[in-house]
């Protein structure tokens, strides 16, 4: 089978490792704006598998025509480009992953499931961490029950050694982070779906080895669980996962508007702030020091006439070997694992489906195993 990666990031670099090395790939296509940097890519993690080109995300017509003849692509882009190449996937008849992040481009995308299911395709938005992987967890979980009752999903991207004052690092890129903590949040409580703050409902938690932690609301964790699981489910919600009190601190930054797209007049000329905040985010919070990832997905329900609760988490760290950090690891593998699944014909539907329906996780979860990214299961 033959699967392209769209953008040669960070998560794009551990897509092409991981795709290069999963069985039945015989190519990889590794495409960027950066012609150059699609050959680097290529050659270091590509496994003599992979080959490179230049394609511009933003147009759809040349993308139509680079990833024709390929089974599958992953999109690791940012989340403005991902309508268009849905679009463009649609045309090519090639079954489609991308890393999501923005729940408009999302809605984007599933509206355009007839067209994709009369294509004969599967496309599959959101993927990665979170969203992605854990909408597959919590599926999997509420499966497990007979009537769930609620689900929590916790996850972070952490520095090993965290350094004072935001006790962070940049795990993956500036423009996701700021999204999450401006966005709104969907969540499920007491039966139906609501609308929260992000950076709110702080609370207090803890993981064996790692010591005491914090967590909130962030948007774009529950994907479109809210509304698969709308009137079925009685609470369902997710909080990001921070070293203590770095909420308090970026919420302040972001509270007198430094998130604000609204330019404002600094030494003469118009600026967006959150240009601004990217800016120094990136070039202050960018240590290169080798992070860990945290996921804590707990579901409760009925099951034989009793209360149970089951709890799965995930503690990843990075990769000395391969290099790759955890966040790579947990975003960029499960997004490849799905593409990978589309491709060899293991997803049971056509069209722009949620992961939590697309996905079986009998087949998905080995797969994150066979990579090394362990789930403990605790039952109660």
């Amino acid at each position: 089978m033959k699967i392209a990666v769209i953008g040669a990031g960070l998560m794009g670099r551990a897509a092409v490792f991981d795709l290069a090395r999963a069985t039945g790939v015989e190519k990889v296509g590794v495409f960027d704006i950066d012609s150059q940097l699609a050959l680097e890519v290529a050659n270091k993690y590509g496994d003599g598998k992979a080959v490179a080109a230049q394609l511009d995300a933003g147009n759809e017509d040349t993308a139509a025509q680079a990833i024709a003849g390929y089974d599958s692509i992953v999109s690791c882009v940012t989340y403005k480009y991902n309508p268009g190449l849905t679009r463009a996937a649609i045309r090519s008849k090639c079954n489609m992953v991308d890393l999501g992040g923005n729940n408009d481009a999302v809605k984007t995308a599933l509206d355009m499931d007839a067209e994709a299911e009369k294509a004969g395709v599967t496309i599959v938005p959101d993927c990665g961490l979170a969203p992605g992987m854990v909408s597959i967890i919590a599926a999997e979980g509420i499966n497990q029950v007979e009537r769930a009752q609620s689900v929590r999903i916790r996850v972070g991207g952490l520095p090993q050694s965290p350094r004072p004052p935001l006790n962070y690092q940049m795990v993956f890129s500036a423009e996701g982070l700021i999204n999450e903590y401006w966005e709104p949040c969907v969540i499920l409580e007491d039966g139906k779906k609501r609308t929260v703050n992000p950076m709110t409902g702080l609370e207090l938690l803890s993981f064996d080895g790692i010591g005491k932690l914090e967590a909130f609301y962030t948007s774009g964790g529950t994907s479109t669980l809210p509304d698969t699981y709308d009137g079925k489910i009685e609470n369902l919600d997710y909080k990001t996962i921070r070293y203590p009190g770095h909420c308090q601190l970026f919420k302040t930054m972001l509270d007198i508007g430094l998130g604000s797209w609204q330019p404002v007049k600094a030494g003469g000329v118009q600026v967006a702030p959150r240009d601004v905040l990217k800016a120094v985010l990136d070039k202050n919070l960018s240590f290169g020091g080798p992070d860990l990832v945290l996921v804590r997905v707990a579901i409760e329900g009925e099951k034989d006439g009793r209360l149970k609760t089951i709890i799965y988490e995930i503690v990843d760290r990075q990769d000395p070997k391969t290099g790759l950090t955890a966040m790579m690891r947990t975003t960029a593998f499960p997004a490849a694992i799905i593409a990978w699944m589309a491709a060899a014909n293991q997803l049971p539907v056509k069209g722009v489906k949620p992961q939590e329906v697309a996905v079986n996780p009998s087949l998905f979860l080995p797969q994150l195993k066979k990579r090394g990214i362990n789930l403990v299961v605790k039952e109660d």
